[in-house]
């Protein structure tokens, strides 16, 4: 961690750290199995207890959304080649009319300012990502109302099937 006067910030290797581990997130939620599956995820809202969701589809959503709204045109461009369509640097060079060093620079630049954002965020940063994909929820206060009530015991009701159908009540 860097120390400020004015605040404590974390160093530049720890930003590219975070922004690798949600890259590294990113490429598995783009790599499985596209069936469609459907989570049931706890809300900290009060309207409801549970709701439906496809976190997979939505985080990588969201990577690609906030990536393109905080880089400028030509730190995307370096990003769409290097990171999303998987370009090795030659080409990217090429492609760009880079040199090697400020190319990996740029690199370097990019993934600082996005794990940044990933982490500061709000009101729901992609990382850590344990949170964003369900683990735990800072602030959610947890479910009260009729599930924290006493509950009473479920009984049959004997006498109904016993006059309706007494078959059912025999033992063999």
């Amino acid at each position: 961690m860097k120390t400020g006067r004015a605040r404590e910030s974390p160093c530049n290797c720890v930003l590219r750290a975070v922004f690798r581990a949600c890259f590294a997130r990113f490429c598995f939620c783009t790599e499985k199995d596209r069936s469609g599956r459907i989570s049931l995820e706890a809300n900290p809202a009060r309207q409801r207890k549970t709701m439906l969701g496809r976190k997979d589809e939505e985080f990588t959503a969201d990577f690609c959304l906030v990536s393109r709204r905080t880089l400028s045109d030509v730190e995307y461009s370096i990003f769409k080649y290097h990171f999303l369509y998987g370009a090795d640097f030659r080409l990217c060079c090429r492609r760009l009319k880079m040199d090697r060093g400020n190319f990996f620079h740029a690199v370097y630049r990019i993934e600082q300012k996005l794990g940044r954002v990933f982490r500061e965020l709000e009101p729901y940063p992609l990382f850590p990502l344990d949170e964003y994909f369900g683990g735990t929820y800072q602030g959610a206060k947890a479910l009260t109302g009729p599930l924290d009530a006493p509950a009473a015991p479920l009984r049959p009701p004997l006498q109904h099937l016993r006059t309706r159908h007494p078959e059912l009540l025999e033992v063999a």
